[in-house]
């Protein structure tokens, strides 16, 4: 992939909205070269190359209305066009919700370590996924079939750049590889369990790691039975948990709380929301965040924003245009488009420092009570109500009673997210990196658990 240079671009830009009349304007632009593959028992599924590019140009008229434009063509001529189109397309823009620049697009960003990788190529990174394949098919004579899996890579890159002078770009490559294996015994149903692992290149996969986990979780599945409905204590895995905070971060959005489908508003900051012993940070910055961003869709830098310190909601996940409704400064959190999105970028989840952390010494295996642990949750697109707080959703997990475990069959986990915050227990190991933050083991009491009728 030809990489772009934000100086030059800035300076073609600055110059076709000069010779059209346009005085304000900014481009955020994303570019990818991805290979990926897939097996299916030894033969490939599945071999994936693509080059993708989305670059969106916004244009401010004199009445300070914003036209929004796309284009995937960066040659002069195709620069114009989107100029010219966005221009075009102000004089229909919202009077209500006018983004401006973010005042932090020309601050300093953090210097991330993100060495860049050499890709590998297609027919290297299918012999290493057929070898994984086998190897997982060979760890239990009931493991049939690795149904999904996949092994990518990617190059990227990413730019943002304004009519005031800001010049954000930066480059990174990544890989990944899943395991999802499926196994059956005879008059049992089928179980299925997986694994994944991030890095920055392919060469430095911990593969064997991804397939230890896929198949010792799916084994583990295999002996199961049906749980009896009721309010149980939840020990959730760290990505257990991190999803279900992830399915209702509306909570912290600024963006949310202003269009009215958030559970917060407001007025929430400083009240208490959780147990006095629960810290939420994001963090895109951590190091654990393989892929992480220095700066948002609209150049402002990201960094390690609390949310919640000791219980409390300390601050609002906000673009530039929310930012300027509460009067703070923007986080870092902005998409770039016609309605700027914000969203997280990575959590950290843990006990507040000199908080003792709740309950002390937690060991699920050592409990004197039935405790359910909760492996991964399922149809989080369909099974949360984010603006009203609920869910029910279907889980993989455990039932461990007396230091042993035997697997669900089938049951649903139900409740408010309200609830869960103010219920939980204590922590229990060290807190696990994930593709989707940094969480320990999360104990959280009386849930509700609906076993298979």
């Amino acid at each position: 992939m030809a990489s772009l240079n934000a100086d030059q671009l800035g300076q073609t830009l600055s110059r076709l909205a000069a010779s059209n009349g346009i005085r304000q304007w900014d481009l955020g632009a994303a570019c990818s070269s991805d290979t990926s593959v897939q097996v299916d028992r030894g033969e490939p599924k599945q071999l994936k190359g693509a080059q993708r590019s989305s670059i969106t140009v916004r244009v401010w008229n004199g009445d300070g209305l914003v036209g929004t434009t796309s284009t995937s063509d960066l040659s002069d001529s195709g620069l114009e066009r989107a100029l010219t189109g966005a221009q075009a397309a102000s004089a229909f823009g919202n009077p209500d919700d006018t983004p401006a620049f973010s005042p932090l697009a020309t601050a300093p960003v953090a210097q991330l370590d993100q060495p860049l990788h050499a890709p590998q190529g297609i027919l290297h990174l299918l012999h290493t996924l057929k070898d994984a394949e086998q190897e997982l098919l060979g760890r239990h004579s009931a493991i049939g079939t690795v149904p999904y899996n996949g092994l990518a890579e990617r190059s990227s890159e990413r730019l943002y750049l304004n009519s005031d002078g800001a010049r954000r770009q930066q480059r990174l490559t990544t890989a990944s590889v899943y395991l999802y294996a499926r196994a059956e015994e005879t008059g049992r149903k089928p179980r299925s369990a997986g694994a994944m692992r991030l890095a920055y290149g392919a060469s430095d996969l911990d593969i064997a790691g991804c397939i230890d986990e896929a198949a010792e979780r799916t084994i583990s599945h295999l002996d199961y039975a049906p749980i009896q409905t009721g309010h149980y204590t939840c020990v959730f895995s760290p990505e257990a948990f991190l999803d279900l905070i992830g399915a209702f971060s509306s909570l912290f959005n600024a963006r949310a709380v202003l269009d009215g489908v958030s559970l917060s508003n407001r007025d929430s900051l400083g009240q208490a929301l959780a147990v006095p012993f629960l810290d939420l940070h994001d963090n895109g910055l951590h190091p654990g965040n393989i892929g992480a961003s220095a700066f948002d869709g609209e150049g402002t830098p990201t960094r390690r924003l609390a949310l919640l310190e000791g219980g409390v909601l300390r601050h609002f996940l906000h673009s530039e245009a929310t930012a300027r409704a509460f009067g703070v400064d923007p986080t870092g959190h902005a998409g770039l488009g016609a309605k700027v999105s914000v969203g997280p970028d990575w959590f950290e989840i843990g006990p507040t420092p000199g908080s003792g952390g709740g309950q002390a010494g937690l060991n699920r295996f050592q409990a004197d009570q039935p405790l359910v642990w909760i492996d991964s949750l399922s149809a989080l697109h369909a099974g949360v109500k984010a603006s009203q707080g609920s869910f029910s959703l279907p889980f993989d997990g455990w039932l461990v009673e007396g230091g042993h475990c035997r697997s669900i069959e089938a049951a649903t986990v139900a409740g408010d997210i309200r609830q869960v915050l103010q219920s939980i227990v204590g922590f229990e190991g060290e807190a696990k990196i994930t593709p989707d933050g940094l969480c320990p083991m999360v104990w959280v009491d009386g849930l509700s658990i609906t076993g298979e009728a």
